[in-house]
């Protein structure tokens, strides 16, 4: 019965750990896919300001004071400047109302985009298409939605052909894209995409543009360098800057989205450390505790084999196997319950993979939590005196 429990202290110590690795890694795929979708993974935007909250406010009023908008016709000198190297596109938002029928959803982004924002960006267009080079220069009146307004205007309905209003216009609705989530606490669910011609003709020419870009082909990674300065070459002489003096612009690059995903999972584990860390403790107590008791119920055994020729290293060898047993059997129980879980999870839809290796590193961890329980009780047992153990009852 002891050693059962210590086993199932063990199998929970090693499914906490599976589970954690697997949470962390699902974490982690989950905000690279989310990343690329509102960055770009090899996409880097050019802004008036680029990153408004990573920068202090002194400094960021210093920006908006120096740095000029970002207006169309910097958008055309970038595209005449990039030598086939470099694909721009831009954008301009603002919250609205968008309505249909009866129904409204009020605190929609709005973005008026250029038509090549398609190819700079994953939009994930679920159904339907984004809008052409032609809807965008005729200024038509179409929208591309994200799934929470869709659910919100056309609960029982197929959105797709159907109109809503903005800025009391209406918009033919002719893409839907895929339910995204939320990054750094935006939902990229409540987006609706209009041509920015559109845009322009309903709320007027934007203060300042945003302008993505990224290289026509960004493998190898170097395309992607190479497309970043040549933007920020053709953007410092549209502004004509002398040489040496600062950028009156930001570029915020693909390395941001990449940082902002690895101080997430940072973050998060360095919760999930010390959580992995306490259960495996805890399990090797528990281990101690069993083995400690069976070494003492067992003094006149380990005496007798000690009398009739058994050696220190002999008893040690037997206590630590049988520490590490234990152990391993628990890794395995722990390693069958993460697996249940993991499934369980998948069944929910939650992208969650329960790898090799992370099986690999709990069953190590497992016989390494088995070998340290046993090692305080088998130094024990190799000291007992044997006189004293062959009168003990």
């Amino acid at each position: 019965m002891r050693a059962l429990l210590a086993g199932i202290a063990i199998a929970a110590a090693v499914a906490t750990i599976a589970i954690v690795v697997v949470a962390l890694d699902g974490i982690s795929r989950f905000a690279r896919t989310n990343a690329a979708r509102a960055f770009g993974s090899d996409t880097f935007v050019l802004a008036k300001v680029a990153a408004p909250g990573q920068i202090s406010r002194q400094e960021l009023e210093r920006k908006l004071e120096r740095n000029p908008n970002l207006r169309r016709a910097d958008l055309r000198f970038l595209d005449r400047t990039a030598g086939g190297r470099v694909i721009y596109g831009a954008t301009a938002s603002r919250r609205v109302e968008v309505a249909a029928g009866s129904l409204s959803f009020d605190g929609a982004s709005l973005i008026g985009a250029t038509h090549e924002l398609a190819g700079i960006r994953d939009l994930a267009i679920e159904r339907g298409r984004f809008f052409t080079l032609g809807e965008e220069r005729q200024a038509r009146q179409v929208v591309v939605l994200g799934a929470t307004i869709v659910d919100e205007l056309f609960p029982a309905l197929d959105p797709l052909g159907r109109k809503v209003r903005i800025a009391g216009r209406g918009f033919e609705v002719i893409g839907l894209q895929a339910r995204q989530g939320n990054i750094a606490g935006s939902s990229l669910d409540r987006n609706a995409w209009i041509p920015l011609t559109a845009y322009e003709r309903a709320f007027g020419a934007p203060e300042t543009l945003q302008i993505l870009a990224r290289a026509p082909r960004p493998d190898p990674p170097a395309a992607t360098a190479e497309a970043e300065g040549r933007a920020r070459t053709s953007m410092r002489a549209r502004h004509r800057l002398r040489p040496g003096e600062e950028d009156d612009f930001d570029i915020l690059s693909p390395d941001a989205a990449r940082g902002f995903v690895q101080a997430l999972t940072e973050r998060i584990g360095v919760a999930a450390a010390p959580i992995s860390a306490m259960a495996l403790l805890a399990a090797i107590l528990v281990v101690a505790n069993t083995i400690l008791v069976s070494v003492t119920q067992r003094t006149r055994e380990i005496g007798v084999r000690r009398a009739v020729g058994a050696s220190r290293a002999q008893i040690l060898a037997e206590i630590l196997a049988e520490s590490v047993a234990i152990a391993l059997l628990g890794g395995l129980a722990g390693v069958v319950a993460a697996y249940a879980l993991v499934g369980a999870a998948k069944g929910a839809g939650l992208d969650l993979r329960l790898g090799g290796s992370t099986v690999a590193w709990s069953l190590l961890a497992a016989c390494a939590s088995g070998l340290l329980a046993g090692w305080f009780p088998a130094r024990r047992a190799t000291r007992i005196v044997v006189v004293d153990a062959l009168r003990a009852e």
